[in-house]
């Protein structure tokens, strides 16, 4: 018998892979409503101009198959050296400052295996993508949550319970904004006090950008590195995979202190050897490239966060400030998320998945919706899907 590894007794899956299981049984051909699927961060929306033909043009160049270089090639790491201090200021050293990673969330496991000991504790979100707070754990930290709160119909972060979250164990904070999966989004206070607290508590802060320019309702975009004595202490995790759509290309990069960039590009080394060859060329053209599409995808992504919002009048959805997703009180209505996400799929044909395991008391309340792959057309099919349903019926 083969025995279990210790680490494991705290990680667990997150229902996502499950859901789309269960929407992709040949049952649900025969169902009244196609499924909308709405469980997962796929995107029908269109890739960056440059991506494809770029991508097509590089495959048969030696680079594209190659091991080397390890941590990225230097074109890549400089036009994201660039592409982060047009935006926040700062600009990174490609060569001792920047690591590119398959995807973002190897940046973020890479950071944190680079920062994180046993028994250390890392202040997070409630709610807070479930890879994200798993990847705390598999780097034998600890997660301390804290939440998001409800004020007039969005979210706001609960700055005194962040404060108290930050104890004697606490080694850093890692942080999103916009929020996954809430879409929750952080104001200038609430930068500031974790700013502050990073300085007085001697912290480190790893900051997922990838989704930081996907904000609504024409939001500033507020950069933590613009803050003062941050650039020394702060992990800029950043992917493609978001903003830019590039799912499959798996581009991701950390970039900070050239010494603890070192200790990310030698997690990532031993993790997985090297990055994506067949994407470097693209990414480098496409972070090199007019950024004109992302506020087209932003606007889209509006109108259908809106779409929702307009026909689901009266049920406790929360308004998200940005990002791809929103998130629904089931707890409001009387049921659990498990059965929530099944009678959805079952009554309604919506692929939506449950948030236990996704943070703490705040998220195990909520259904997951995300919007980034249904046009507005479907997405307007919502509430008469829903009307008769168990859920409508609770209301």
């Amino acid at each position: 018998m083969i025995l279990r590894a210790r680490r494991l007794d705290s990680i667990h899956g997150f229902g996502i892979d499950q859901v789309a299981a269960a929407a992709d049984e040949p049952a649900r051909a025969n169902s009244r409503w196609p499924v909308l699927r709405m469980e997962n961060l796929d995107t029908d929306l269109p890739l960056p101009p440059e991506a494809l033909p770029v991508t097509h043009e590089a495959l048969e160049t030696p680079e594209a198959n190659s091991w080397l270089p390890f941590t990225g090639d230097m074109p890549l790491r400089e036009a994201i050296a660039d592409f982060t201090a047009e935006r926040t200021g700062h600009r990174y050293d490609p060569e001792r400052e920047i690591v590119i990673t398959v995807g973002g969330m190897e940046g973020l496991l890479n950071a944190l295996l680079a920062t994180v000991s046993e028994g250390d504790e890392v202040v997070v979100t409630d709610p807070t993508y479930a890879g994200i707070v798993n990847r705390v754990h598999v780097a034998a930290g600890t997660p301390r949550f804290a939440p998001f709160r409800v004020v007039e119909g969005e979210w706001r972060l609960d700055r005194g319970a962040l404060a108290a979250a930050v104890g004697p164990a606490t080694r850093g904070l890692l942080l999103m904004s916009p929020s996954m999966p809430s879409g929750g989004t952080f104001d200038e206070d609430d930068w500031r006090l974790v700013c502050d607290l990073c300085r007085e508590r001697d912290l480190f802060l790893i900051y997922d950008a990838a989704m930081e320019r996907l904000l609504f309702d024409g939001r500033p975009l507020v950069h933590p590195l613009r803050f003062d004595g941050m650039a020394e202490r702060t992990l800029v995790v950043g992917s493609l995979s978001k903003e830019h759509r590039m799912i499959g290309w798996r581009v991701g990069w950390v970039a900070g202190p050239a010494e603890t960039i070192a200790d990310v590009g030698w997690m990532h080394v031993y993790n997985t050897t090297t990055p994506v060859g067949i994407a470097r060329a693209a990414g480098t053209a496409v972070l090199r490239g007019d950024q004109v599409h992302v506020a087209a995808c932003v606007a889209e992504l509006e109108r259908r966060r809106d779409t929702m919002l307009a026909g689901l009048t009266g049920w406790p959805l929360v308004r998200p400030g940005g990002g791809w997703s929103m998130l629904l009180d089931v707890s409001a209505l009387g049921f659990e998320p498990e059965e929530a996400s099944r009678l959805l799929l079952e009554e309604s044909s919506i692929a939506a998945t449950g948030m236990r395991g996704w943070g703490g008391e705040v998220a195990e309340r909520y259904v997951r919706f995300v919007f980034s792959a249904e046009p507005v057309e479907r997405l307007g099919t919502i509430p008469e899907r829903l009307a008769g349903g168990s859920l409508a019926r609770a209301l």
